[in-house]
């Protein structure tokens, strides 16, 4: 028989019980789900109804961690909370996916990965499951074999986050600096900026302006727009929104030799008979443009979503295999989601890196004021059919 990894789930809220369902289904091969974790009584109830009476159950993330049972753990709390559990189980040897975001604030991801490093028996993943999308497969190895040249220009639309205030009022925690740590940056977009760093690298130059509850009763923001600069001169644009009730998803990629876009589940890659700045410098008519032609994609058309994801973990715990996401990789989102808080914080643009002491500051000052409801209301819900499964 093959060996089976006992796992545990931290936090049994939306995310949590969607990856609980996934191994009870049997949709992750290598592993049995032994143990949950839930400081809820309710959602403990609630478990040990609707998922199974046989795995233990904990009204505590630490006790669980001490009992024997798991060899493996799935942090699913709110971002804040991240970090602090990921680390005590790399202290405990127990392997560890973190949700997105990895955290709130990138000096506490800091440490997290800091610690990752002092146990390297630990496999340590973040669940970017946007990664195991086709698409984005594929823009990552155009862009960064380096076959159409250098970037030039990036822009995203990502506005069909539409959120109603009936969401927002679904828990005390959301959308609150002390509950959440942020709006549709931290909530929504993670694997947007994920995405986007992983496929176009990071930036030097950040400026973004932002709105606060500007299309809801809530005090983080709903409404984004960001401008970038990289070290090449190329630029881009990346515009988010839940207020848009029926928006865009177009992402465009413009390189020297070709432009990709995608959009509508769908990416097409037009191919420049060579490139802008050859055609430039020896064309002699005013008003002609580069030759091109749509160039034909190869894929295996997968998308593999979070069961991809914990699938991969599986693999690179029992068989050396890699990863969908490493773990320390999901600083570099953060990195741009703080950066877009700390430039309309301050309004100014940020170079990166930027001052990590000074946004815990900020963010702090935000926290202090914070209208978090203490109302013990949590609606839970099924988020399998969300764009991405996000919360």
């Amino acid at each position: 028989m093959e060996k089976k990894i006992k796992l545990g789930i931290i936090g049994i809220g939306n995310m949590g019980s969607g990856h609980a369902r996934n191994i009870l289904e049997g949709k992750c091969p290598d592993f049995v789900l032994t143990a949950v974790a839930d400081s809820n009584p309710q959602r403990i109830s609630w478990a040990k109804t609707e998922l199974s009476p046989d795995i233990t159950y904990f009204d505590s993330a630490e006790a669980m961690l001490d009992s024997g049972l798991i060899e493996a753990c799935m942090v699913c709390v709110p971002h804040y909370d991240h970090p602090k559990y990921a680390i005590l189980c790399m202290q405990k040897g127990i392997h560890v996916m973190v949700e997105k975001p990895a955290g709130v604030y990138t000096k506490q991801v800091r440490e997290m990965n800091e610690e990752s490093r002092k146990h390297p028996e630990v496999v340590f993943g973040v669940m970017f499951n946007q990664r195991t999308n086709w698409i984005y497969r594929k823009m990552h190895e155009l862009v960064q074999s380096g076959i159409y040249g250098q970037l030039r220009r990036m822009n995203w639309l990502i506005t069909n986050w539409y959120r109603p205030q009936a969401y927002y009022d679904s828990g005390d925690w959301r959308a609150t600096w002390s509950g959440e740590g942020g709006g549709v940056l931290l909530n929504q977009c993670p694997h947007q900026l994920d995405l986007w760093q992983w496929i176009c690298g990071m930036p030097k130059k950040v400026e973004s302006h932002l709105h606060y509850g500007l299309w809801h009763d809530i005090e983080v923001e709903d409404d984004v727009t960001t401008y970038m600069e990289y070290e090449n001169g190329a630029t881009g644009v990346f515009i988010t929104s839940t207020g848009d009730a029926h928006g865009s998803n177009r992402f465009e990629i413009q390189l020297d030799r070709a432009k990709l876009v995608a959009e509508n589940n769908n990416l097409s890659v037009l191919e420049y008979e060579r490139t802008e700045q050859e055609f430039s410098r020896e064309n002699k008519i005013p008003f002609a443009t580069v030759p091109a032609h749509e160039a034909e994609i190869v894929t295996d058309g997968k998308d593999e979503e979070h069961v991809g994801v914990v699938n991969a973990w599986g693999g690179a715990i029992l068989r050396g295999e890699p990863l969908v996401a490493p773990g320390e990789e999901g600083i570099r989102g953060l990195t741009l989601s703080n950066a877009m808080h700390l430039s309309s914080w301050l309004g100014r643009p940020v170079t990166l890196p930027f001052d990590e002491e000074l946004f815990y500051q900020e963010l702090m000052k935000r926290v202090a004021t914070s209208r978090r409801k203490v109302t013990g209301k949590n609606v839970f819900s099924d988020t399998s059919d969300t764009y991405g499964g996000n919360a």
